[in-house]
């Protein structure tokens, strides 16, 4: 297994849709607090306007322990590479009115260890105790003893879920594939 975080190896398998979010779109979110990479509460139900969440199970480390069996699983590798692209795209969200944030299953810890070693210029939201993920059923895998979220995106309009996108595979294009999708599509 690489220890190259941004690149993805190839012949990784690809994940299928399992309809394990074919209830998210048209659902209001539910309002729970989660801790930022800021060190704020944020409840995405409140926001107004336009917002991209990417959901992710793991952003791997560098100096970690090799995640045995990782690449293995359909769309667990690929949280670097997918959270660099939103952050090169950054720019463009804000050009078209959409704030990003990405949100893990990770202790705020790691997430706040990835943003700084990542430089990302969005907030990363907590979600360890699954209750985001609990109330909206989103898919979820066990690894190693953790249970973490399957990868997934949400374009959520004032509150409400607009656009799903699940699976995703290849992560590192999901960004450019969210973009595609909000330049045409008016959610004024």
């Amino acid at each position: 297994m690489t220890k190259n975080l941004l690149e993805l190896p190839p012949n990784l398998p690809i994940p299928q849709d399992d309809g394990a979010c074919k209830h998210l779109e048209g659902r209001l979110l539910p309002s729970i607090k989660l801790l930022s990479t800021s060190g704020q509460q944020v409840d995405l139900s409140k926001l107004s306007g336009t917002t991209v969440v990417y959901i992710f199970p793991m952003i791997g480390r560098p100096d970690g322990p090799p995640m045995t069996g990782w690449n293995e699983i359909p769309g667990a590798r690929g949280c670097t590479p997918q959270s660099c692209a939103f952050r090169d795209n950054h720019d463009d969200f804000l050009n078209l009115g959409a704030k990003i944030y990405g949100l893990s299953a990770q202790t705020h810890d790691a997430q706040q260890e990835a943003v700084g070693r990542l430089h990302l210029p969005f907030e990363l939201l907590c979600d360890d105790s699954l209750s985001f993920a609990n109330a909206l059923m989103l898919p979820t895998f066990e690894y190693h003893g953790l249970m973490l979220i399957k990868r997934l995106t949400l374009i959520v309009k004032d509150g409400k879920i607009c656009e799903v996108f699940y699976p995703v595979f290849p992560p590192n294009e999901n960004a450019a594939q969210v973009l595609e999708w909000l330049s045409s599509h008016s959610l004024i």
